[in-house]
């Protein structure tokens, strides 16, 4: 239970701001910072249970239909990402509180952050694919609110936009692969999937899940060809940028490869493809991170450089690389955090980050020039500072790698490259920064900023030096921990600074040396640098979605062109190939089930049916006529239903129809009587051999199934009906017992639906027609005396059919849904025989309420079910001895029914009685359209 709630603490913590925001910036901050802080407690509370070797678990059912789980892992990786996460969003936090304007809306900062802490823990500590993924699409979300937080920028914007575009579409591919691995291993636990890497490695799809899920972590890491996307995500708060370059979202792609490293790692294509990326991705941020001229876009491009070294260290792959590459995240995630902090005190205190502005402020700035010089340092690999420990184990196994063929020469060579430009830029942001003279005046006079903005910057830096000094005493457990989840077993290893001389110290000389000699010929590079032409990858991603843009809707405008046939001729089409195609493939049309007689009932019913379904087409123009024969249709599928069994559905579709028919009598009523010929003989010509080709192969697949022996659930239900659900009237019991939750779901809809209408219609008044098709005058006599009489004689009776179809649905045929239509059928005629205003004053209750409770009701019954310890919406039945009546079954799941029964009366009265009072512009004493006055007057009337 503990590590549920190490998860969901920072998940809460989002919504403190929102609660405390008002009591000022000190008391928010305070109380944002409590939850993570308890959630970093408390993972650091398991270390001594994570020392056995064993990996603690929380597991949950979630929807284990589609084998999620809500399940939690703490091992030794996810407890190092967890303290990076936890510990350094802490100090992030601590140094926003100084860092934000007051007029900034800090509230909404903080409940961002802590959203985005929430989702990286989510990530690191899940234990099922599903679930992680879950959580990876809501860092791409909640880095998107903090990258365009400045929204009144349009380099925020732009760059949030890109970040989200880029991750996104990574995210789906990775969706994709690890569907396609939980369907590799059979399960998406991610125990049975680390357990699996000799069944993945030799499935024959491991390319293609390899190349998703590898795209999903490159587009998160910003691994070439996708790194364009996080130097512009500076634009984002300093405060932002530290902690999505240290240790969140970009460290995401990075996890992920060393969680499932067990899993699909070890074939010569992970390494062959995830070394090349990394070492490519290594040069390239470290080139351009020497050229850059601002501060958080040199530390923007360092950090591309260093997650693609951590990711070559993950493609080499040995168990000592992944120890470096561990070591590495480690490491980078201090000295990066505490350089992005100091370029926001500079920007802070100084008004720029341009170098041309900075220099010499060691003399203004003397704390933050010390601080500044050893993080730097560090990233540099200079001795004595954790950075240069783990990037000599990066020298090392380059060396040590007998992989990638003919290339495996060259990665020392390369690495080494790496480690030179890495020392240029290092230097070249210390020196040009706190020692150079400046070459302009900076906008303000830069000073030492409060304290406390500075402390976690001057703890960072102590962990720097600490690990560099006695890497053994501070990060020696947590490694072996962290090693030891990823390979699988203890590894024999000892972090120490000094192994002799050897190559991998001389690589380390070699590029500290060519690095400062890099750096003093820096002029010279960047004088090389503009003979080419300068790429913005902003403006060319922007280009790219704006031509993408504008073939979308080239392609849309020759689809789109606003014609509802083409819409459903190019749908009916589509169907006809897809259906015509199965039907092809099939050997035999005919199955093995006999069939049945065909009796001069069936014929009958059949040729009713087609005249039905012709007669609506040929009379389609006149909308009544065409509205009866559809009603002959509707009719005849109730009979049908009846003669083969189905007595459930032929109420259903009886009560429906003429609920339907209402409906459309009422919004065809304002539309014209007869409609003038739009379509051509060759156009008719067309739709019917589509519409009879369709009807063939729909008739033909209906033969097909029909024909043959399918399995079924039905044989499921109709042995548990009685046992499970205490009824015989199987089509009831599935809908309030069985698939009660999926019957909540649908009148939760139709009352909203109904809301909804009823929302529309309230004000709206249209003009009635005052004539036929043919001029005739509507009849002055609006409610006949014979339609009247024979209401008042059918309600009463109607609600007592009403009322025992609703009490026998449990074993007979009958139910809610049906008695709710039957009662509103009925009021529905109470209102055309009478009018709304006689109607409403004896119906003093309006039907908004009666859907409403409806809904209450049904949700209700499944809540009481929670106070039994039984899952939602569980039913209980029973038999009970009623004087006068005797031996009784009653089953709770008749609540459940009422509520159905209340929601369809109240939504279909909603709709069908409002739609009824929208026709007040007619002077029926004139027979013709109200002049302004009897509008005025007739528009406030009820009809």
């Amino acid at each position: 239970m503990i590590l549920l709630w190490i998860a969901l603490l920072p998940l809460l913590g989002m919504l403190v701001p929102a609660f405390t925001q008002r009591s000022g910036r000190r008391h928010c901050t305070q109380s944002t910072a409590l939850l993570p802080a308890l959630a970093l407690l408390l993972t650091l509370s398991q270390v001594p249970a994570l020392q056995t070797g064993e990996a603690l678990r929380f597991t949950a059912e979630w929807v284990p239909m589609l084998g999620l789980e809500l399940a939690f892992r703490l091992d030794g990786l996810s407890l190092l990402f967890n303290i990076l996460i936890l510990g350094i969003g802490l100090l992030i936090l601590l140094y926003a509180h100084y860092y934000l304007s007051p007029e900034e809306p800090f509230g909404r900062f903080y409940a961002y952050l802590i959203l985005f802490m929430a989702s990286m823990v989510g990530i690191v500590m899940s234990d099922n694919l599903l679930l992680l993924w879950l959580f990876w699409e809501l860092t791409s979300i909640s880095s998107f609110l903090l990258i365009g937080f400045w929204s009144h920028r349009s380099d925020a914007r732009k760059g949030a936009r890109m970040a989200l575009a880029v991750t996104g579409a990574g995210g789906l591919a990775l969706l994709a692969g690890l569907l396609l691995l939980g369907d590799i291993v059979g399960s998406h636990d991610m125990d049975t999937v680390l357990d699996s890497g000799a069944v993945i490695l030799a499935d024959p799809r491991y390319p293609i899940m390899l190349v998703l899920v590898l795209l999903g972590a490159f587009t998160k890491s910003a691994q070439f060809p996708f790194q364009f996307w996080l130097p512009h995500a500076m634009a984002a708060p300093t405060p932002v940028s530290a902690y999505l370059h240290s240790a969140t979202m970009v460290k995401a792609g990075i996890f992920l490869m060393a969680r499932l490293h067990p899993a699909i790692a070890g074939s010569e294509m992970w390494t062959v493809i995830v070394s090349l990326i990394g070492m490519t991705t290594m040069l390239y941020g470290a080139w351009f991170a020497l050229m850059k001229t601002d501060l958080k876009g040199i530390l923007a491009f360092s950090t591309v450089s260093h997650l693609g070294l951590i990711t070559v260290l993950l493609g080499i792959g040995s168990p000592m690389a992944v120890l470096a590459a561990l070591f590495h995240i480690f490491n980078h995630a201090t000295f990066k955090a505490a350089l992005f902090m100091s370029s926001g005190i500079i920007d802070h205190e100084a008004g720029t980050r341009e170098l041309k502005y900075l220099g010499g402020l060691r003399h203004s700035m003397p704390i933050t020039a010390l601080l500044t010089t050893l993080a730097g340092a560090a990233m540099a690999g200079v001795p004595l500072l954790n950075g240069f420990l783990s990037k000599e184990m990066f020298f090392t196994e380059t060396l040590a790698t007998p992989m990638l063929g003919g290339l495996s020469g060259l990665l020392p060579v390369l690495a080494t490259l790496g480690g030179i430009l890495s020392v240029a830029y290092s230097l070249r942001l210390v020196h040009a920064v706190f020692f150079a003279p400046p070459r302009e005046a900076s906008p303000e006079t830069p000073h030492e900023p409060p304290h406390m903005m500075r402390a976690p910057m001057e703890l960072l830096v102590t962990l720097c030096v600490l690990v560099g000094l006695f890497p053994s005493l501070t990060a020696g457990g947590l490694m072996d921990l962290a090693t030891r989840a990823v390979v699988g077993k203890p590894l024999e290893f000892h972090l120490a600074i000094w192994h002799g001389f050897n190559l991998p110290l001389a690589m380390s000389g070699v590029a500290i040396v060519a690095g400062i000699a890099t750096y003093w010929r820096h002029p010279d590079l960047r004088r090389f640098l503009k003979g080419f032409r300068p790429v913005d990858a902003r403006i060319v991603f922007e280009c790219a979605m704006q031509g993408l843009a504008r073939w979308a809707e080239i392609i849309l405008k020759r689809i789109d062109n606003g014609s509802l046939q083409r819409y459903v001729g190019l749908l009916l089409l589509a169907s006809l190939l897809l259906g015509g195609l199965g039907l092809l493939m099939m050997p035999s049309l005919a199955g093995d089930e006999a069939q049945r007689p065909v009796d001069g009932v069936l014929l009958v019913g059949a040729a009713l049916l087609i005249f039905g379904g012709l007669g609506t087409v040929l009379t389609h123009r006149h909308r009544l006529i065409s509205l009866l024969m559809l009603s002959v249709v509707g009719l005849m599928v109730s009979l049908t239903f009846a003669r083969f069994s189905a007595p459930d559905l032929a109420l259903t579709q009886l009560s429906v129809e003429v609920v339907t028919m209402i409906l459309l009598m009422l919004a065809l009523f304002f539309l014209p009587q007869k409609t003038y010929r739009e379509s051509s003989p060759p156009r008719n010509l067309y739709d019917a051999i589509v519409a009879s080709a369709l009807g063939m192969v729909v008739a033909s697949l209906n033969y097909a199934v029909l024909t043959r022996d399918n399995a079924s659930i039905s044989s499921f239900f109709l042995n548990n009906s009685v046992a499970g659900g205490g009824g015989h009237n199987v089509v009831n019991v599935i809908l309030v017992d069985f698939r009660g939750f999926d019957t909540l779901g649908e009148i939760t809809v139709l009352a909203l639906a109904g809301l909804a209408i009823f929302k529309l219609l309230r004000r709206l008044r249209l003009f009635m027609p005052h004539s036929d098709a043919e001029g005739r005058l509507w009849s002055p006599d609006r409610y006949p005396m014979i339609l009247t009489s024979i209401s008042m004689a059918l309600l009463p009776l109607a609600l007592l059919v009403s009322v025992f179809i609703f009490l026998r649905g449990h074993n007979f045929p009958g139910g809610g849904f049906i008695a709710g239509l039957i009662t509103a059928v009925a009021l529905i005629l109470l209102y055309i025989a009478r009018g709304v205003d006689w109607t409403q004053e004896r119906l003093q209750f309006e039907y908004q309420p009666v859907a409403i409770a409806g809904v209450g009701i049904a949700a209700l019954t499944g809540v009481g079910s929670w106070l039994f310890d039984k899952p939602f919406l569980t039913s209980a039945f029973g038999h009970f001895y009623l004087p006068l009546i005797g031996d009784v079954e009653l089953a709770t799941a008749i609540l459940f029914d009422l509520g159905v029964y209340l929601a369809v009366v109240g939504a279909t009265l909603m709709i069908l009685a409002n739609l009824g009072k929208v026709t007040t512009a007619y002077s029926p004493a004139k027979g013709a359209p109200a002049n302004d006055e009897n509008l005025s007057q007739s528009s406030k009337e009820k009809h």
